[in-house]
């Protein structure tokens, strides 16, 4: 819903013949939340499917289930899907059964391996060849639709995550004060490295090797902060605060709130990440990069050199981190360029393309 927020709002302001309603899953409820009030979000349907523990089959069952009384309820003429997640695909699936058109934004991001990310690359694949409609971030995400036979209905728009960073930045500057109060233990006079890893291909030995990473930066680079906000999954979390805690420089912080997040990521030197989303803001705030994965499904950021893949072998994150922090010329040359995700017009480019159709 962070990356749908623009497109929403876009929607709601035509005085034409959309009837724009927003169904929830309520994952990570407390983040939730918090973002629908930063956008002004008021959904109409929540199926409030998180429970501690679940798996991928339980989120599967649980939102198709929960979305055959929404469907029936509201008789949509089109649904639009969002990105990767198994929800997503599922939205997708109910839409199929009742043949309602599908529009899918950001459309095309493959890393070409199955299980990198798991399940998303299946799940957006799966997507593109349900969907009647697909709004693809970049040329290079519209190659590989077109790769796959899909050609009809491709329109190239950027990404409405970069819409929602833009109007998200301008609003948090505005409070400079006010979040500094919030990360008051951390002294900003140093070099702030902000840490997000939460992808199930590093769980077990890959983020074990990441953490040590973390911990031989921390203890190598006295002129350091690391920020690491530690994602609700207990795979992460247990292991985050066996490992990392104890370091004067690793801060270990609750899952932030949209604004927070993305007010510390603008206050960041770099940014360490597995995220998929992050590749994405970073370019747009000037932050360089160190990718904790093998493969990427956001190819442009790597041939920009802009972002650097370094997978979870330890030696390998920390001897990048450590150009970033002592190279200025390396730091300079992956800062400095344009974002090839979007301008910030991608949800006006694609209501404009709906109403039009």
């Amino acid at each position: 819903m962070i990356k749908a927020a623009p497109v929403i709002h876009e929607m709601k302001s035509k005085p034409a013949d959309f009837d724009v309603r927003i169904c929830l899953t309520s994952q990570h409820k407390d983040m939730l939340d918090q973002m629908l009030g930063f956008f002004e979000i008021t959904p109409d349907y929540d199926l409030n499917i998180m429970q501690p523990g679940q798996t991928l089959f339980d989120v599967s069952t649980k939102c198709l289930t929960g979305l055959e009384p929404v469907v029936e309820d509201f008789k949509p003429d089109m649904v639009a899907v969002i990105g990767d997640t198994t929800s997503a695909l599922m939205g997708c699936i109910a839409s199929l059964y009742n043949k309602i058109k599908i529009i899918h934004i950001e459309a095309g991001l493959r890393s070409g391996q199955k299980y990198a990310p798991f399940p998303e690359e299946m799940n957006r694949i799966m997507i593109s060849h349900m969907a009647d409609y697909h709004f693809a971030p970049t040329e290079e995400a519209r190659q590989n639709l077109q790769k796959e036979g899909l050609s009809k209905n491709v329109f190239v728009v950027g990404n409405t995550v970069i819409d929602a960073l833009r109007d998200a930045v301008g609003v948090v500057r505005q409070e400079n004060e006010m979040y500094r109060k919030i990360f008051s233990e951390i002294d900003f006079s140093k070099k702030i490295i902000l840490v997000t890893c939460h992808r199930r291909e590093n769980f077990g030995e890959p983020i074990r090797n990441i953490f040590k990473a973390l911990q031989s930066i921390a203890e190598n680079y006295n002129d350091v902060q690391l920020v690491f906000p530690v994602h609700p999954n207990p795979s992460v979390g247990k292991l985050a605060h066996e490992m990392l805690t104890g370091y004067k420089n690793i801060f270990l912080t609750d899952p932030l709130g949209y604004a927070e997040f993305v007010w510390i990521m603008d206050a960041s030197y770099f940014i360490i990440t597995d995220s998929g989303g992050v590749q994405e803001e970073a370019p747009t705030l000037q932050k360089p990069l160190l990718v904790l994965r093998d493969v990427t499904e956001r190819p442009e950021l790597v041939k920009l050199g802009i972002s650097k893949l370094v997978g979870s072998d330890t030696q390998t994150i920390v001897q990048a981190a450590g150009e970033l922090l002592t190279n200025k010329d390396v730091y300079n040359t992956m800062k400095g360029k344009d974002n090839p995700y979007g301008d910030g017009t991608a949800a006006h480019k694609i209501v404009s393309t709906l109403l039009d159709s």
